[in-house]
């Protein structure tokens, strides 16, 4: 009779392993890539930690479920091509493009990551954009 209990609890521990193993997996760390003109100035500073921020209000925390990627151009248009084809190639999940420089290296380094501008006046009347593209993502489409 022990035998059948020894087996018996063997296999129901045994079934119960892919559960608590997907119950233990820790979260996926997304990856962002942002490629920044320069942090010499106070409003790229404040505008880089205002991000941070939001992204810990929405339960993104640095280090935790999300590890962020930051490269500093310094003004230098090789720099931001080399810095935005250094972004593409580490594969994240999306890429921030800060300011109407950085676009366009950013652009010609990926086809295939997702990414997110902020700081560009114009981005029609630039070419980064169609109207119906920025018209989808406002909608939310």
């Amino acid at each position: 009779m022990r035998r059948r209990h020894f087996i018996a609890g063997l296999a129901s521990t045994t079934a119960a392993w892919p559960v608590a193993t997907r119950a233990q997996q820790p979260e996926r760390v997304r990856r962002i890539g942002v490629l920044i003109p320069t942090a010499d100035d106070q409003e790229t500073r404040t505008r880089l930690t205002a991000f941070q921020q939001a992204l810990q209000g929405l339960g993104w925390a640095d280090g935790r479920n999300v590890h962020i990627e930051t490269r500093v151009a310094s003004g230098s248009a090789a720099d931001t091509r080399k810095y935005a084809a250094e972004l593409a190639a580490l594969a994240p999940d999306v890429i921030l493009a800060v300011g109407s420089a950085g676009l366009p290296a950013v652009l010609q380094a990926t086809q295939t990551v997702p990414i997110v501008f902020v700081v560009v006046p114009d981005p029609v009347g630039s070419g980064f954009a169609t109207g119906a593209q920025l018209l989808d993502q406002l909608m939310g489409a």
